[in-house]
């Protein structure tokens, strides 16, 4: 592994762990809010993922060590270009993402407009950040919580900026992705996005694409923590399949 340090077009500094293992081919992985590269749960994503390809994990502005605030979707496709920018010019062959909530949003926009990205894997996307639904009192809300308290913790933390910033809705682009193709995942348990959210933008999707519904667990990552094998399974066989 590799510390890496990029600059965007708007002049952020976005701080990058590049899991280099000889693969050819490469997977961008994107967070969501409140996460880090360098979180429990994202760390072990990227190793899983590093026995198959060479990963490239990032701090999302106002996340960990990049700088700045962070946007909610509005700005945040500066930082991920910047690090497909990086690996487009190590060589890889060919390049996916897989983003994880807000982080997932952000890959469909960047995809729907970058025709050099393979594939994409969005966990737990919402399909509009207007529509999120917050419902506090669903069980899975705690499962969350726990996951912010002691160890698993380590790593997380955001710099918030201005909500109110023009954004894109990933429901108004994700058609656009097409021909590449498009795995959807998402809990059946989700208590921040409901899986209603993949379901919309799978059906705005074009082919190639499919929707995963994993039951009895929750939101974006925790889905590794909850069921690691059973959440793993569908991404590795997309990524062996698409890219």
């Amino acid at each position: 592994m590799r510390n890496v340090t990029l600059k965007t077009k708007d002049l952020h500094r976005i701080e990058a762990l590049h899991y280099e293992q000889g693969f050819k081919k490469a997977i961008v992985l994107a967070h969501g809010f409140f996460n880090t590269k360098d979180a429990y749960l994202f760390q072990g994503i990227a190793k899983a993922l590093a026995f198959h390809y060479d990963v490239v994990a990032f701090d999302f502005r106002g996340h960990g060590k990049s700088s700045g605030l962070f946007t909610w979707t509005s700005k945040e496709c500066a930082d991920l270009q910047a690090v497909i920018a990086y690996v487009k010019n190590c060589g890889y062959g060919s390049i996916g993402l897989m983003g994880f909530s807000l982080g997932a949003a952000i890959c469909l926009i960047e995809a729907a407009q970058d025709q050099d990205i393979k594939t994409v894997i969005a966990v737990s996307a919402p399909y509009d950040f207007w529509k999120i639904d917050f419902h506090f009192w669903k069980p899975g809300m705690l499962d969350d919580l726990k996951l912010n308290l002691g160890f698993k913790a380590k790593g997380k933390g955001v710099r918030p900026g201005n909500p109110w910033q023009l954004k894109i809705a990933p429901i108004d682009i994700v058609d656009r992705i097409s021909p590449r193709p498009v795995l959807f995942i998402h809990g059946a348990k989700d208590w921040l996005i409901d899986p209603k959210h993949s379901q919309e933008l799978y059906k705005k999707a074009k082919e190639p694409k499919k929707l995963v519904i994993l039951p009895k667990i929750g939101h974006a990552e925790t889905m590794f923590d909850q069921e690691p094998d059973l959440f793993m399974k569908p991404c590795l066989d997309w990524f062996s399949e698409y890219l």
